[in-house]
């Protein structure tokens, strides 16, 4: 065999490698998310029963081809069901980006939470995607988002506070696109009472929290997306860089879940970052 031809056939090798591994990220974004556990003990009303509550949290869905599609969120939508959680909450982010594939309009990102069941219901935030401007007309305009969610049985937070069995649920806007005012959604929530749980789209808003019993649950960091092997997470779009990137986080009092979410943004690949879902029990403690 001639160098030349060598050459070619090392080079072919190559470009096969090379579109396998593609294939191979693109294919791990386009698995059905793993899910992941926690138990967290919150101080519970005292008119409360002392019943365990199971909540799911499902974030980042980007509705977009090719790794996320109408049929696969239907297919996520029945196994976050048939964990059977009491109340499921929905961190933000549902507008996908024009990765190559299709794409959809804003109603059409949330259509498949119609099918989600739980007794408690579901409650849900918007995140940066979803924030209308010059640049992302694809997204709603505040009441339209909340008569779109209502539509289809769900409540949008937005800055504001739920009652939901014994948690007192409060919802932030979106830090990184919106002012958020966290001193009145935590009035609101000490006005209804309950075991405080804050619903937002992003790890920024945890440092601002007070150093009390409570759960923050979030999603934006898609825990890197793309982890290096040996070096890990090394960039999520947040203000602490990779300080909350992923996982369980405890500081003094409270504590966070930051979910991978089950969608991609930027590129429709994964590596060392599986799409995920979070189902919490929350104990009294």
């Amino acid at each position: 065999m001639t160098l030349a031809r060598k050459i070619l056939w090392a080079l072919l090798a190559l470009v096969v490698m090379a579109g396998g591994f593609a294939l191979w990220l693109v294919h791990n974004a386009r698995a059905m998310p793993v899910v992941r556990r926690a138990e967290i003990a919150l101080p519970f009303p005292a008119d409360a029963p002392r019943k365990p509550v199971t909540l799911a949290l499902l974030t980042d869905t980007h509705l977009s081809g090719p790794d996320n599609s109408p049929a696969r969120m239907g297919r996520i939508v029945a196994q976050i069901n048939a964990l059977k959680p009491d109340l499921i909450l929905l961190g933000g982010d549902y507008i996908g980006d024009d990765k190559g594939g299709a794409t959809y309009d804003a109603r059409a990102s949330i259509a498949a939470f119609a099918s989600l069941r739980a007794p408690l219901g579901v409650v849900a935030v918007l995140g940066n995607h979803d924030s209308r401007s010059k640049r992302n007309r694809r997204a709603l305009s505040g009441p339209d988002w909340r008569a779109a969610f209502a539509r289809i049985g769900i409540t949008l937070l937005q800055d504001g506070a739920v009652r939901r069995g014994p948690l007192a649920i409060g919802g932030l806007k979106d830090i990184y696109t919106r002012k958020v005012d966290m001193a009145d959604t935590l009035a609101a929530m000490a006005r209804i009472g309950g075991a405080p749980v804050i619903l937002s789209h992003g790890p920024d808003v945890f440092p601002l929290l007070p150093d009390a019993p409570s759960l923050t649950l979030v999603g934006h960091t898609h825990c890197g997306q793309v982890a290096l092997p040996f070096a890990g997470i090394v960039y999520v779009p947040s203000k602490y860089g990779t300080r909350y990137a992923c996982g369980l986080y405890r500081e003094d009092g409270k504590t966070m879940i930051v979910a991978a979410g089950v969608g991609t943004s930027g590129l429709p690949v994964r590596m060392l970052a599986p799409p995920d879902i979070w189902l919490v029990t929350i104990r009294p403690r």
